[in-house]
């Protein structure tokens, strides 16, 4: 089971942390990512990461604002997201079991926390 948490409402270039809480000790195996759905829209590709935390990948339009990270101690991984845009507003949610960009490729599903960025 994942749990996402930290969405919410921010301005334009504000800031927020997500996490994603996972029950199992097994997740510490498992690639990870983060995926948004805005209204109308399907689901993208925003992060991933590998198990250990030392290989990542981002989507081309949050290169350079968003950080994805993990502390297996506490079966958790993060998105730190800075300099929000409007366009950020959306569902995320977090995966686990694969770091592709494909979101078929992952076994396990949160139930998403909403981020909605003002202008």
């Amino acid at each position: 089971q994942l749990v996402e948490s930290g969405g919410g409402l921010v301005q334009a270039g504000g800031s927020l942390r997500l996490s994603c809480a996972a029950s199992r000790r097994t997740f510490s195996m498992y690639g990870a990512g983060w995926f948004r759905q805005a209204p109308g829209k399907e689901r993208e590709f925003v992060a991933a990461i590998n198990w250990s935390g030392g290989n990542t990948a981002y989507a081309d339009s949050v290169k350079g604002r968003f950080t994805i990270s993990r502390d297996n101690a506490k079966n958790t991984v993060y998105l730190q997201m800075n300099s929000l845009k409007p366009e950020d507003t959306a569902v995320y949610y977090c995966a686990a079991g694969s770091i592709t960009k494909n979101a078929a490729n992952y076994d396990y599903w949160g139930q998403g926390t909403q981020v909605t960025v003002s202008s």
